[in-house]
């Protein structure tokens, strides 16, 4: 097998245009090797970016929540309309084989214990009227949710915790670039005993077909599900974002700097990071707050861009990348 030097890499390196060369005319924040960030708001960025250029935009933006949060978030009732404004450049700035994933969480009505529906219609909005391909929907359980709102979860008993959220994965075109096998899971404990047992040839009551070539472990590991978590080989997409150990925390506390109050875990972007892109692609996080978006990507070998308007989450997100 050959391995790529160091040398080839530079050179691979070197044939790739920086991130600077697709936003000209505005100052960065501050720069890493691979990435840049802006201290802007994400439209006037995003419309300095050419149309055809970027791989990937994986992003969490505010959600549509009943209270206002202090990053800023809009009303359930102008959400869509405000979100498609974005939605409608970041479409624009896809490469055709590109993808936009989108973490939004749901909510609740205000003063009753049913769920807002807002995240529904900005899927139906992406698809008909912004002619976005849904080419999947995923699912992170976040075990770190708190029980809330405490009124029906914790007081009145009548719900049960709210700890899962979608993971929207829109494309540009029908056939985004995409490689499971790069996202691959260990066998499970199951899937090896069925292996060395052997399993009959047999018709399913579903109607699937399990032909002698079903327990064969030729790909190197198990397809992981749409249901994305960090604890392999279980089978769901589990993470939690409660981190208080990491050195982006640590640093920020003893900066005396504000830590972001929704970080998502690198597990997440990472996940799809390496499931959509290749190593030198482009990669756009325009609400990037503490940038683990960028992280990722850096630590990947993808070029990147995060935006963000708090420039107090953005002089902590510098401790990333130290």
């Amino acid at each position: 097998m050959s391995t790529v030097t160091q040398e080839q890499e530079d050179l691979f390196a070197a044939s790739l245009k920086p991130p600077s060369e697709l936003v000209k005319g505005s100052k960065p924040f501050f720069k890493s090797k691979k990435g840049l960030v802006f201290h802007n708001d994400s439209l006037e960025i995003l419309r300095k970016i050419p149309d055809n250029s970027v791989n990937l935009v994986f992003t969490s933006p505010p959600y549509a929540l009943h209270f206002k949060k202090e990053y800023g978030n809009a009303d359930q009732a102008d959400y869509v309309d405000w979100f498609l404004t974005f939605a409608q450049e970041i479409k624009r700035i896809l490469t055709d084989d590109g993808s936009f994933v989108l973490n939004i969480g749901g909510t609740w009505q205000k003063g009753q214990p049913t769920r807002s529906i807002y995240h529904y219609k900005l899927v139906v909005a992406m698809v008909e009227r912004l002619n976005f391909h849904l080419a999947q929907e995923c699912f992170w359980y976040n075990p770190a949710k708190m029980p809330v709102p405490a009124e029906w979860v914790t007081v009145r008993r009548i719900r049960v915790k709210d700890a899962v959220e979608y993971v929207w994965w829109f494309s540009k075109t029908p056939w985004p670039k995409a490689d499971n096998k790069k996202v691959l899971r260990p066998y499970s404990k199951d899937m090896l005993r069925l292996a060395a047992k052997g399993v009959k040839t047999t018709v399913r009551p579903s109607g699937h077909n399990i032909t002698d070539k079903w327990d064969k472990l030729h790909s190197g590991g198990s397809i992981g599900p749409n249901v994305i978590d960090d604890e392999i080989p279980t089978e769901m997409l589990k993470m939690g974002n409660n981190s208080a150990n990491d050195a982006y925390t640590k640093k920020c506390k003893e900066s005396g700097i504000k830590i972001h109050p929704a970080r998502f875990p690198a597990q997440l972007p990472e996940f799809f990071i390496k499931f959509l892109t290749d190593e030198g692609d482009i990669v756009v996080d325009p609400f990037g707050g503490s940038m683990t978006t960028g992280s990722v990507s850096e630590v990947l070998n993808r070029r990147w861009i995060g935006i963000d308007n708090v420039q107090e989450y953005l002089d902590g997100a510098k401790f990333r990348f130290e």
